[in-house]
Protein backbone atom coordinates (compact mmCIF):
# COMPACT_ATOMS: atom_id res chain seq x y z
CA UNK A 1 0.00 0.00 0.00
CA UNK A 2 1.53 3.40 -1.03
CA UNK A 3 1.59 6.23 1.49
CA UNK A 4 1.09 10.13 0.63
CA UNK A 5 0.31 13.82 2.19
CA UNK A 6 -3.33 12.77 1.31
CA UNK A 7 -5.36 9.96 -0.04
CA UNK A 8 -5.60 11.23 -3.62
CA UNK A 9 -4.74 8.59 -6.53
CA UNK A 10 -3.16 9.61 -9.54
CA UNK A 11 -5.53 7.86 -12.18
CA UNK A 12 -8.82 7.32 -11.59
CA UNK A 13 -8.26 3.10 -11.47
CA UNK A 14 -5.80 3.34 -9.17
CA UNK A 15 -5.41 2.51 -5.35
CA UNK A 16 -5.69 5.77 -3.50
CA UNK A 17 -2.62 5.89 -1.09
CA UNK A 18 -2.94 6.12 2.82
CA UNK A 19 -2.28 9.34 4.26
CA UNK A 20 0.33 9.57 6.14
CA UNK A 21 -0.40 10.60 9.86
CA UNK A 22 2.31 11.78 12.36
CA UNK A 23 4.14 8.92 13.38
CA UNK A 24 4.56 7.84 9.40
CA UNK A 25 5.89 10.87 8.92
CA UNK A 26 8.21 10.51 11.75
CA UNK A 27 9.01 7.10 10.39
CA UNK A 28 9.97 7.95 6.76
CA UNK A 29 11.83 11.19 7.94
CA UNK A 30 14.12 8.26 10.25
CA UNK A 31 14.67 5.85 7.16
CA UNK A 32 15.72 8.93 4.93
CA UNK A 33 18.21 9.84 7.68
CA UNK A 34 18.95 6.49 7.91
CA UNK A 35 19.83 5.91 4.48
CA UNK A 36 22.36 9.18 4.80
CA UNK A 37 24.39 7.33 7.45
CA UNK A 38 24.26 4.34 5.58
CA UNK A 39 25.67 6.56 2.41
CA UNK A 40 28.38 8.06 4.84
CA UNK A 41 29.10 4.56 6.38
CA UNK A 42 30.08 3.39 3.08
CA UNK A 43 31.99 6.29 1.81
CA UNK A 44 29.75 7.87 -0.88
CA UNK A 45 31.05 11.05 -2.18
CA UNK A 46 27.74 12.90 -2.04
CA UNK A 47 23.99 12.28 -1.90
CA UNK A 48 20.79 13.84 -3.25
CA UNK A 49 17.40 14.18 -1.48
CA UNK A 50 14.73 13.82 -4.55
CA UNK A 51 11.82 16.25 -4.17
CA UNK A 52 10.80 16.04 -7.64
CA UNK A 53 8.54 13.91 -10.29
CA UNK A 54 5.47 13.41 -8.05
CA UNK A 55 7.62 10.94 -5.76
CA UNK A 56 6.63 11.65 -1.92
CA UNK A 57 8.75 14.74 -1.22
CA UNK A 58 7.33 16.43 -3.92
CA UNK A 59 3.95 15.74 -3.42
CA UNK A 60 3.95 17.52 0.06
CA UNK A 61 4.78 19.98 -1.41
CA UNK A 62 2.19 20.59 -4.62
CA UNK A 63 -0.82 22.30 -3.71
CA UNK A 64 -2.40 19.53 -6.26
CA UNK A 65 -1.34 16.45 -4.18
CA UNK A 66 -1.35 17.66 -0.51
CA UNK A 67 -4.78 18.26 0.83
CA UNK A 68 -3.81 18.24 4.31
CA UNK A 69 -5.46 20.54 6.84
CA UNK A 70 -3.04 20.07 9.81
CA UNK A 71 1.18 21.61 9.71
CA UNK A 72 2.02 20.01 6.77
CA UNK A 73 -0.81 21.21 4.58
CA UNK A 74 -2.46 24.36 3.01
CA UNK A 75 0.52 27.33 3.02
CA UNK A 76 3.07 27.04 1.47
CA UNK A 77 5.22 27.03 4.64
CA UNK A 78 3.19 24.11 6.02
CA UNK A 79 3.74 21.75 2.65
CA UNK A 80 7.23 22.51 2.76
CA UNK A 81 7.39 21.36 6.48
CA UNK A 82 8.07 17.86 5.71
CA UNK A 83 10.56 18.07 2.77
CA UNK A 84 12.38 20.50 5.06
CA UNK A 85 12.22 18.06 7.96
CA UNK A 86 13.26 15.17 5.95
CA UNK A 87 16.46 17.20 4.12
CA UNK A 88 17.60 18.83 7.97
CA UNK A 89 17.64 15.02 9.10
CA UNK A 90 19.43 13.47 6.48
CA UNK A 91 22.06 16.56 6.61
CA UNK A 92 23.02 16.03 9.84
CA UNK A 93 23.24 12.16 9.43
CA UNK A 94 25.50 12.27 6.16
CA UNK A 95 29.26 13.31 6.86
CA UNK A 96 29.93 17.34 6.99
CA UNK A 97 32.45 17.68 4.98
CA UNK A 98 30.41 16.11 2.15
CA UNK A 99 27.66 17.43 0.03
CA UNK A 100 23.78 16.98 0.29
CA UNK A 101 22.15 18.15 -2.59
CA UNK A 102 18.68 18.36 -3.76
CA UNK A 103 16.53 17.60 -6.95
CA UNK A 104 13.09 19.70 -7.82
CA UNK A 105 10.88 20.52 -9.95
CA UNK A 106 10.74 23.71 -10.73
CA UNK A 107 6.76 23.41 -11.87
CA UNK A 108 4.15 20.62 -12.24
CA UNK A 109 3.21 22.50 -15.48
CA UNK A 110 -0.66 22.10 -14.28
CA UNK A 111 -2.37 25.36 -13.11
CA UNK A 112 -2.40 26.02 -9.66
CA UNK A 113 0.44 23.69 -8.88
CA UNK A 114 3.87 24.01 -7.88
CA UNK A 115 5.23 26.64 -9.77
CA UNK A 116 8.91 28.14 -10.18
CA UNK A 117 7.85 31.38 -7.53
CA UNK A 118 6.99 28.45 -4.48
CA UNK A 119 10.73 26.09 -5.94
CA UNK A 120 12.43 29.48 -5.43
CA UNK A 121 10.93 29.72 -1.59
CA UNK A 122 11.85 26.04 -1.08
CA UNK A 123 15.24 26.51 -2.86
CA UNK A 124 16.10 29.31 -0.13
CA UNK A 125 15.15 27.37 2.56
CA UNK A 126 17.60 24.52 1.26
CA UNK A 127 20.29 26.30 1.05
CA UNK A 128 19.55 27.87 4.81
CA UNK A 129 20.06 23.93 5.86
CA UNK A 130 22.89 23.20 4.16
CA UNK A 131 22.05 22.16 0.52
CA UNK A 132 25.31 22.25 -1.74
CA UNK A 133 23.38 22.14 -5.18
CA UNK A 134 19.92 21.93 -6.67
CA UNK A 135 19.05 20.00 -9.64
CA UNK A 136 16.02 21.70 -11.56
CA UNK A 137 13.78 19.52 -13.35
CA UNK A 138 10.33 19.12 -13.76
CA UNK A 139 6.60 18.00 -13.93
CA UNK A 140 5.85 13.89 -13.31
CA UNK A 141 3.17 14.81 -10.50
CA UNK A 142 0.06 15.33 -12.30
CA UNK A 143 -1.69 13.77 -15.32
CA UNK A 144 -3.25 17.12 -16.62
CA UNK A 145 0.77 18.39 -17.31
CA UNK A 146 0.96 19.61 -20.33
CA UNK A 147 4.75 19.90 -20.53
CA UNK A 148 6.47 21.68 -23.64
CA UNK A 149 9.18 19.56 -24.30
CA UNK A 150 11.87 20.69 -26.50
CA UNK A 151 15.52 21.59 -26.00
CA UNK A 152 16.51 23.50 -23.32
CA UNK A 153 12.78 23.51 -22.41
CA UNK A 154 13.57 23.22 -18.33
CA UNK A 155 16.80 26.12 -18.51
CA UNK A 156 14.33 28.74 -17.69
CA UNK A 157 13.49 26.97 -14.33
CA UNK A 158 16.92 26.15 -13.35
CA UNK A 159 18.34 29.74 -14.18
CA UNK A 160 15.64 31.40 -12.29
CA UNK A 161 16.54 29.41 -9.45
CA UNK A 162 20.43 30.35 -10.04
CA UNK A 163 19.69 33.65 -9.69
CA UNK A 164 18.16 33.50 -6.44
CA UNK A 165 20.02 31.17 -4.65
CA UNK A 166 24.40 31.24 -4.34
CA UNK A 167 24.51 27.74 -4.16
Amino acid sequence: QTEAPSALNFAATDIPPVALNDAGLARIRDAFASAAGRAGRLGLDAIQVHCAHGYLLHEFLSPLSNMRTDRYGGSLENRMRSPLEVFAAVREAFPADRPVTARLSGTDWVEGGWDIEQTIAFSRQLEARGCAALHISSGGLDPRQQIPVGPSYQVPLARAVRGAVGI
